[in-house]
């Protein structure tokens, strides 16, 4: 069953075509891949699937709602959720704060309560508490609790990103280059933590990745875009096996 489905999606910034005819979908519980040379739009999609970009030609629909056009705030609301090329965390707030913002549509206080601070509101802030550090444990993060966001090295920062974007309990996690910026072992483990999240919290992933060993370790199925349009679509196999994929991405060496 299919719970993001687009089609014919043509994004045109001026004259100029970034996208053009574009339509995917992906399952639940799927792990798919997004891949193709620098350019080739890959961002541009993710911009209009979480409305940052309103596309200008063709629709969107996920958990059988139709969601093209929506602002960014109300298709996390609908359980999207999505990480960046380049790392957006509030880096002047700790590390458990970052998380905390994603929980906070899951509080029920009334301003009454809020204002006075009432037993439920303690109630609900450690309930909130002890979530965001679950969520920490995952990401092995729960040590840096209280860090700065800004002093975490680069790797974790990547991590607590995905951290974030997981705590909003999504349906589909959208990952934009979450190996970038990593060392081999931290691509590994990354790896293994994707693998994890899909099979433990049951959602859908699509990742854009350029780390070749990441995308063909995981992805169940692969999407490959070059210019702004579809080249191919299949398993791992099918995809570094395709001959227009070795010339337009992978080069002549695979």
């Amino acid at each position: 069953m299919s719970l993001l489905k687009a089609n014919n999606l043509t994004m045109q910034f001026g004259g100029i075509t970034a996208v053009s005819d574009f339509s995917i979908e992906v399952g639940e519980n799927e792990l798919m891949g997004l891949i193709g040379p620098n350019g080739a739009g890959k961002t541009t999609v993710f911009n209009m699937l979480t409305g940052v970009y309103k596309p200008t030609k063709g629709d969107i629909n996920f958990a059988g709602e139709d969601i093209t056009g929506l602002k960014p705030y109300d298709i996390t609301r609908k359980k999207a959720a999505r990480t960046f090329q380049n790392v957006r965390l509030f880096k002047d707030l700790s590390v458990i704060d970052n998380v905390k913002i994603s929980l906070t549509y899951q509080i029920k206080l009334g301003l009454f309560e809020s204002i006075l601070r009432t037993p439920n509101y303690y109630k609900v802030e450690k309930e909130i508490h002890e979530k965001a550090m679950k969520i920490l444990e995952i990401f092995k993060l729960e040590n840096k609790s209280e860090e700065y966001a800004k002093n975490l090295p680069y790797g974790e920062q990547r991590r607590l990103e995905i951290a974030r974007a997981l705590a909003a309990s999504p349906k589909l996690l959208l990952l934009d280059e979450p190996a970038a910026g990593m060392n081999p072992q931290e691509t590994q483990e990354l790896m293994e933590l994707i693998t994890w999240i899909k099979e433990e919290f049951k959602i859908a992933i699509l990742l854009i990745e350029h780390d070749m060993k990441l995308v063909m370790g995981i992805c169940e199925k692969i999407l490959v875009l070059d210019y702004g349009k579809i080249l191919t679509v299949g398993t791992p196999d099918e995809v570094k096996n395709n001959p227009e994929v070795i010339k337009a991405y992978l080069g002549e060496e695979g």
